[in-house]
Formats: C-alpha cells, structure tokens, sequence
C-alpha cells in the first residue's frame, strides 16, 4: 500500500526553500493557530522519557525539534533532519535563541533514506512531512527500522474530514482560500497551492493506519484534530522474541 507523490525530492526542497522565511507564520495563518495545540497534545501522549535519544524528520524550522529536546532533558539528545537548507537555517536559529545547542543535531538528510543504524532511536517523528515525501510507506518502513524495539513512531499529518458537510468546507478552504493565503501573505501562491493539493491527495486516517501496521508497528492508533483537518498516528516497535 505504498503512497507516492510524484514531485520529485528536488523540487520540494526547492519548494521548500522559498517559504521557509514565512512559513511559521502561514502555518499559524492556515490552522488559525491551532498547530501548536495540535503539538502539545501529541507530546502530552507520547512515550517520552528524559534521556531519550529521538529523531524528528521532515523537522522543518523546528518547532517539534525543539519540544521532543524539552522532553528528553539534558541527558537527551534530538536529531532534526530535512531535505530544505533554508528550513533548517531557520530552525538553526531557533535551537541557539532556546540555548539548547548541546542537545539538539540538525542535519540534512533524505527521510527515505534515513543515515542510521537498526534500533539506534527511542523515538522517531515526522510533523507535516508524510504527505510530501516520494513514498511515504518506505518512510514509515525506515522509521521503523531505525527506531529501538519497543520505541514509537509518531507521525502528525493534515487528513481527510468524514463528515460531509465539513468535507466539503474543508476542500472550499484548502482548495482555494490556502493557496490565496500563500499568495498574498507569502507571496508564494504555486507553493501553496502544491501543498493543498498534498493535502487533498493524502490517505485517509485509517488508511495510514494500516500502512503504520504494514511498516511492522503494533498497538497502532490514531487521534483526529479539528474535525479531523489533521491527525497523530502511534506505533510501537515489537519487543525482540
């Protein structure tokens, strides 16, 4: 059941690069701020102990970076890693305002083709990445591969409204109003427009849930935000037999 987005790992740095000066704040323009509380919530649920070593992908200006090096502590250690040079210069500047340079790596790296050993993590996220990656299956399939027996993967995604009716506002306000947003506020209305269109084409809840369970992850389970506008997806790597 492997996803694939047919735009190139090039062409999304690319992308990426553009908007990394705003795109802090186009994230709070278009969740009407409510992405951090999405955020909070997902750290309040996970399984994050200090001293964890975790890995955050598609990490960004850094936000989640940030928040997985508060809960591992100063005995923890975070890796950031992302395709955008631009993104991570951003979140560069984020890790020295917060003092926390000790403990958080930032890296550039391909999440498809992740640098690191088997079970070298506790925990491994992807924050508003899944849906722009190549093949988001074998994303889920290194998570897993690199995270410890007994870690968790967490990934927190735009998804797909169940209701009708907020459905059809939903693809009324991702459809047209985002990529205006990115115009006029970004300057950036094609990058915008490509991300509501990532967003549209994404699996279902459930779907990614099962793809969760093909990547080898047990006691899966998801939570819906807003509406079910976005989603966090668990998974636990099996314990060596």
């Amino acid at each position: 059941m492997a996803l694939t987005n047919h735009t190139s790992e090039k062409n999304v740095a690319h992308l990426f690069n553009q908007i990394a000066p705003q795109y802090d704040q186009m994230n709070s323009v278009i969740s009407l701020g409510t992405h951090r509380l999405w955020r909070r919530r997902v750290m309040g649920a996970m399984r994050v102990a200090p001293g964890n070593f975790a890995l955050d992908l598609c990490c960004g200006t850094g936000d989640w970076t940030l928040a997985l090096a508060q809960a591992v502590g100063p005995r923890g250690q975070v890796v950031g890693l992302d395709l955008s040079s631009e993104m991570l210069a951003v979140a560069r500047q984020k890790v020295t305002a917060a003092h926390l340079q000790s403990q958080i790596t930032l890296k550039a790296g391909d999440a498809m083709h992740l640098p690191y050993p088997d079970n070298h993590f506790d925990v491994v996220t992807i924050g508003f990445g899944l849906r722009n990656v190549p093949d988001a299956q074998q994303v889920l399939n290194e998570m897993t591969r690199v995270v410890k027996p007994g870690g968790q993967v967490v990934c927190l995604e735009t998804s797909q409204p169940t209701n009708p009716l907020v459905h059809a506002g939903w693809q009324v306000y991702f459809g047209h109003l985002v990529p205006l947003m990115g115009r006029v506020v970004a300057h950036h209305y094609q990058a915008y427009n490509y991300l509501q269109r990532t967003t549209h084409e994404f699996v279902s809840a459930e779907t990614l849930a099962q793809m969760f369970t093909q990547a080898g992850l047990q006691q899966v389970h998801f939570a819906r935000f807003n509406l079910g506008a976005a989603a966090v997806h668990f998974g636990l790597k099996p314990r060596s037999k």
